[in-house]
């Protein structure tokens, strides 16, 4: 029988994706979300579930996480400030929203001294701009070149120690970028959203050349999903990356966003920032080397440039 889950970022885009899978293994899930990213819209279908509790609150602030953790066995944690740029612009928030609100929740553990397993959301920025692509969990030096990058290799020491410290369990997983249904933010929504606005032009930020793995989200929640195996947990923490064996460029995600919209007469402008970025801290080159994860029967089954047509295909007919 499965464990009562708490997933928190529950209303982003990921955590709702994450939250109706659990419900279809039969789960019991409490999501957390205080809506600041994630959209009540995206929990259309588990709210109409018996077994899902809506939970409005902000990790970020202590009382939340001492609150609604519950007897909860097994905990999701992807509650974020998503927004890469933000981070440049207004580092306060990323350092409230992903690291105090981590720090809460394990405090919450603490004060509970429950046996619990955790499976926290990272994210391949960690590594900065690696030397080595594809790039394996034991890279080092983790040398982040984003403040969201940071916040999270902090989150993942936070976790590293408080794991030696009470009876939990945790799971570390990196992932490539996200692509899907219910995104509201990245390269896909952005290029719809500027060509929608004007189907003759489209500025694309950096020099076009950023070549990244693109993961779809299905193929994102099934990773999660192993952590409802017993034999996939092992004491202490584990690192894992996500990701697909393949890159794209952003041109090339241009051209597959212009095809889907049927625009062919499109001038494209890039915006090269510092050594041809789209902003400060973008990562031009990323790919994981997910040898590790393979080796617990998982892989994806879409490649980078197949997540981002579907995708994108998606985007453009739900917003017809």
């Amino acid at each position: 029988m499965l464990t009562k889950v708490l997933v928190t970022g529950a209303a982003g885009f990921i955590g709702s994706h994450l939250v109706d899978h659990l419900l279809e293994q039969g789960a019991e899930v409490v999501g957390l979300d205080d809506f600041s990213s994630g959209q009540r819209s995206n929990l259309a279908r588990a709210l109409q579930n018996p077994r899902f509790k809506l939970v409005e609150g902000d990790l970020a602030e202590p009382a939340t996480a001492s609150t609604d953790l519950g007897d909860c066995e097994l905990v999701f944690h992807l509650s974020a400030d998503p927004e890469v740029p933000r981070g440049a612009q207004d580092p306060k928030r990323q350092l409230k929203q992903n690291v105090q609100a981590t720090f809460n929740l394990l405090d919450a553990l603490r004060a509970r001294a429950m046996p619990t397993r955790l499976v926290f959301a990272s994210t391949s920025t960690v590594y900065g701009e690696p030397s080595q692509i594809p790039t394996a969990e034991d890279y080092a030096p983790l040398m982040p070149i984003s403040v969201y990058g940071a916040t999270k290799l902090a989150c993942e020491a936070l976790i590293s120690a408080y794991t030696q410290l009470l009876p939990l369990q945790s799971i570390v997983f990196r992932f490539a970028n996200v692509v899907g249904p219910r995104a509201g933010h990245g390269v896909i929504v952005d290029f719809v959203r500027k060509l929608r606005e004007n189907p003759k032009k489209l500025e694309v930020l950096g020099d076009g050349t950023q070549s990244k793995s693109y993961l779809h989200v299905d193929d994102c929640t099934r990773a999660f999903l192993l952590a409802l195996n017993d034999g996939f947990w092992r004491p202490g923490t584990q690192a894992f990356n996500i990701g697909t064996e393949d890159r794209t460029n952003v041109l090339e995600i241009a051209q597959i966003v212009m095809r889907a919209l049927q625009l062919t007469d499109v001038t494209v402008k890039t915006v090269p920032g510092p050594e041809g970025r789209g902003w400060a801290g973008d990562v031009k080159t990323m790919q994981l080397d997910i040898g590790r994860i393979k080796k617990s029967g998982w892989r994806p089954k879409l490649s980078s440039t197949e997540a981002v047509r579907l995708a994108c295909e998606h985007l453009v007919a739900q917003r017809a």
